[in-house]
């Protein structure tokens, strides 16, 4: 019986493998969040890499040799099923982050990695401090699509957060806003960035409608992996790019 044609990157020795480290998928990915670890996965393995996908869960070991970190978004409840795991890790977070392990949080997980969540009654709720941000909870919820300029192209997504986010003095906005919310519907900033550590409110999920975003937490991901210069193949984006482009258009007038 024959046999299915092997792919030339199937038949080659892999590049390295890259540790990619999924925080909390049970309680924090209600929005899609998990078709962006789905999505790094398969692109990893179309640049010649190993995929090692390792989910972390509350009260589970943080996996020491994480080369890349993604959370996603949860309800308040998820939120504090997960607080006191995140306080337990967090001297190990905040090390990988000094380190450069390219981490990208998404709404709830971009405001734990704050300096902290105020809720609508006034109870301060302290972040992990990774991020100079800091959110109000607010009883109107910011929800539609969102359009960003980031230094990695045009960026969409879909936002639905109740949570005002304010940057502080001197922290770089991953973006700047040309439609929907971002961080607070008033300053124009979409999301932060501290070293390779990115936050935002973009769902979706985000990742497969914007693959220059996605190859780029691969890139850094895969330079402390193997010590060596990211090696990327080439790929044939032309589904999310047009995707990409006709929600631009249809957005921004």
């Amino acid at each position: 019986m024959p046999q299915p044609a092997t792919s030339p990157l199937e038949s080659r020795p892999s590049k390295g493998t890259i540790n990619l480290v999924h925080l909390y998928p049970r309680e924090m990915s209600i929005y899609g969040d998990l078709g962006n670890t789905r999505c790094l996965a398969a692109r990893i393995a179309r640049h010649g890499y190993t995929a090692n996908v390792i989910g972390h869960h509350p009260g589970s070991v943080l996996a020491q040799d994480a080369h890349l970190v993604v959370g996603g978004g949860g309800q308040d409840s998820g939120q504090a099923r997960v607080e006191d795991d995140l306080f337990a890790n967090a001297d190990r977070l905040r090390a990988l982050a000094a380190d450069g392990v390219p981490m990208m949080m998404i709404c709830g997980t971009y405001q734990l990695f704050g300096n902290a969540f105020v809720t609508v009654e006034g109870k301060r709720l302290p972040g992990l401090g990774i991020l100079d941000v800091t959110t109000q909870g607010n009883a109107k919820r910011m929800i539609g699509p969102s359009v960003l300029d980031t230094e990695f192209g045009t960026i969409v997504g879909y936002e639905n957060h109740s949570g005002s986010t304010s940057l502080g003095a001197g922290q770089a906005a991953f973006g700047a806003v040309r439609h929907g919310f971002g961080n607070n519907g008033e300053d124009g900033t979409g999301g932060a960035r501290t070293g390779n550590v990115f936050g935002h409110y973009l769902h979706g999920p985000v990742l497969p409608a914007n693959p220059a975003f996605a190859d780029a937490l691969i890139g850094y991901a895969a330079e402390l992996a193997t010590g060596r210069a990211f090696e990327p193949e080439p790929q044939d984006d032309t589904v999310a790019d047009e995707a990409r482009t006709r929600q631009i258009r249809r957005l921004i007038r």
